[in-house]
């Protein structure tokens, strides 16, 4: 882990020299003679040292008066790696502003949902991000704004209503600001598109999401493919489609991997919306993580060492819905991937809200917890134990004493989870794999990883495992996925 990594100038010097992409997101460079800021790979010729100020994040940059790099883009590179692989308060912050608490509810409604005073927040924001709640939220804002500026026509007013600018003026100066053009200035800049290709569909925008190579999509994909509830999920010509429950409204989104870039197709009933959705769909594929820091503490194991090596880069297949994958987390217990799809797609039908999806088989978005709450017990075709485990979990989600989202504190939430009846490790540990987004989490007890274990040589009883994946932490849960890849599973495989 490279926490407070822009504070080791040396190493920063030796990556900008290098133009080491994996390191893009991690810091940035000021450069004191240009007053811009760069991506530490830009391919600029990269400038004396002593001109090299480092920031830890855009926010910071522009805060100090820096403008962002026209030929890197440095507000386009993945984010950081350290605010997915830790559950503190500035990492917690950090997920929910790019989740966009901040513009819908201020900084006090972010203060709230973490549980600290908006003065603690901002003190140890500036402490660790080198930007306030505020000036981290405007950052998140021109970078929508400028996506939507050269990837669509939306007139400019509608771009800056749907990136969260409050006026016209405001998102003008703001662009002004920090990309050193007028948005129109911007939009003249992009490439003349083919008259001769087929607009797309009113809300609908085609994007490039940016990772740390290398990554590969292979369990990734065929996971959330294998997985997939019918009406909510599908994997469609080549993509990976889903349906989104969004702070404003709804989407589809049609997800493809590429060697350089996941391709994003989104269609929103509400632009507003667009952040977050970015937001969800990146934490779905985790790809954010930094997976040559991952695979290299797993060669550490000589038995772990060949798999990483014959596929490196392999991500956790995560959520959009923190709450929905618990649902459905309790509704695979003890069952197949097929049971559970098919109790899954039964709940989606009667008690999902309907959707419109022209291009595909996508029917519904996922219950909300309220809705499942509402749900007659006797009707779910489940055993009487698990029936109610989901009960009383869909009752608590609705209430609102438990909560799971991007800033749930892990420790807490398991102990809350553990505390449920009909919650076993397993489940909270998966639960914290694939929704909390642990990088540690680990499933010792997975008749799936002790075949694994087994077959290669490892312990495979839970409690030796365990011991010996202490070496491999705090990147358990991608151990989980390289174990796991030894099966010949559906969900080991990209689709066809």
């Amino acid at each position: 882990m490279r926490n407070g990594m822009y504070t080791d100038r040396e190493r920063c010097v030796r990556a900008v020299q290098s133009r080491d992409a994996r390191f893009d997101g991690w810091f940035f460079t000021a450069v004191l003679t240009t007053g811009i800021y760069c991506r530490p790979s830009c391919p600029a010729v990269p400038p004396k040292p002593e001109n090299m100020v480092f920031q830890p994040s855009a926010a910071a940059c522009q805060q100090a008066g820096f403008r962002a790099c026209k030929r890197c883009r440095p507000d386009a590179s993945p984010g950081s790696p350290e605010w997915n692989q830790r559950a503190d308060l500035v990492a917690r912050a950090m997920r929910l502003i790019a989740d966009g608490v901040v513009d819908r509810d201020g900084v006090p409604g972010l203060a709230a949902r973490l549980g600290y005073s908006s003065r603690q927040v901002e003190r140890q924001l500036l402490a660790e991000v080198g930007a306030g709640p505020l000036a981290l939220a405007r950052a998140q804002r021109a970078r929508t704004a400028r996506l939507l500026v050269e990837t669509t026509e939306l007139p400019m007013a509608d771009v800056a209503f749907a990136a969260g600018f409050s006026s016209v003026r405001t998102f003008n100066d703001t662009v002004l600001e920090v990309f050193a053009l007028s948005p129109s200035a911007l939009r003249a800049r992009v490439p003349h598109r083919t008259p001769a290709l087929p607009a797309p569909a009113p809300g609908t925008l085609a994007l490039r999401l940016p990772f740390r190579a290398p990554l590969n999509p292979d369990n990734l994909f065929g996971h959330l493919a294998a997985t997939g509830v019918p009406g909510v999920e599908e994997w469609r010509d080549g993509a990976f489609r889903r349906t989104l429950r969004l702070p404003y409204g709804h989407g589809v989104v049609a997800l493809t991997p590429n060697p350089d870039h996941i391709g994003c197709r989104l269609t929103l009933s509400d632009l507003r919306d667009l952040t977050v959705a970015i937001s969800r769909c990146r934490r779905m594929l985790d790809l954010d993580a930094d997976p040559v820091a991952v695979d290299d503490r797993l060669r550490t194991d000589p038995l772990l060492a060949p798999l990483v090596d014959k596929a490196p880069g392999r991500r956790v297949p995560r959520t959009v819905d923190e709450a929905e994958f618990a649902v459905r987390a309790v509704l695979g217990q003890q069952v197949s991937t097929a049971a559970a799809r098919t109790h899954a797609a039964r709940l989606v039908t009667a008690h999902g809200d309907p959707v419109d999806d022209p291009e595909g088989g996508l029917t519904h978005l996922f219950p909300t917890p309220q809705a499942l709450a509402a749900v007659d017990p006797a009707s779910l075709a489940m055993p009487r134990t698990r029936r109610a485990t989901f009960v009383d979990l869909v009752g608590r989600l609705a209430g609102g004493t438990l909560q799971l989202g991007v800033e749930s504190d892990w420790s807490q939430a398991r102990e809350q989870l553990l505390a449920l009846p009909g919650f076993g490790p397993w489940t909270v540990d998966v639960i914290a794999m694939r929704a909390l987004g642990d990088p540690d989490a680990f499933l010792p007890t997975d008749l799936g990883i002790r075949r694994a274990a087994q077959e290669l040589g490892l312990p495979s009883t839970p409690a030796a495992l365990t011991a010996r994946a202490a070496a491999w932490r705090p990147w358990r849960a991608y151990a989980v996925q390289y174990l796991w890849a030894t099966d010949s599973h559906p969900v080991n495989f990209l689709p066809v």
